[in-house]
């Protein structure tokens, strides 16, 4: 299924690696902007709020990346697998 020599499969999973790639800044970005509020607040947390916030949102996005990427990760071998075998199958 090409449309004028594009795989809609690769353009997707293509996009998809791309839109990771701009959640994962966005979530770094919400973390920090989320220390710096900690920070600010009037009568609470403080320096210790800001590197908690800072310490689990860190892992958070840690988190979430890593399962992403290990997804696209998957893909990437099984269609790799997929061509070796049927390459082995060709001969």
């Amino acid at each position: 299924m090409a449309l004028k020599g594009i795989d809609m499969g690769n353009f997707f999973i293509s996009a998809f690696e791309k839109l990771v790639g701009v959640v994962v800044v966005l979530l770094l970005l919400a973390v920090v902007g989320g220390a710096v509020l900690a920070t600010m607040q009037p009568g609470g947390g403080g320096i210790l709020a800001a590197l908690g916030v800072l310490v689990v949102g860190t892992l958070y996005v840690i988190l979430i990346a890593g399962s992403l990427y290990l997804a696209l990760g998957i893909y990437n071998n099984t269609k790799r697998t997929a061509e070796a075998v049927e390459l082995l199958a060709s001969k």
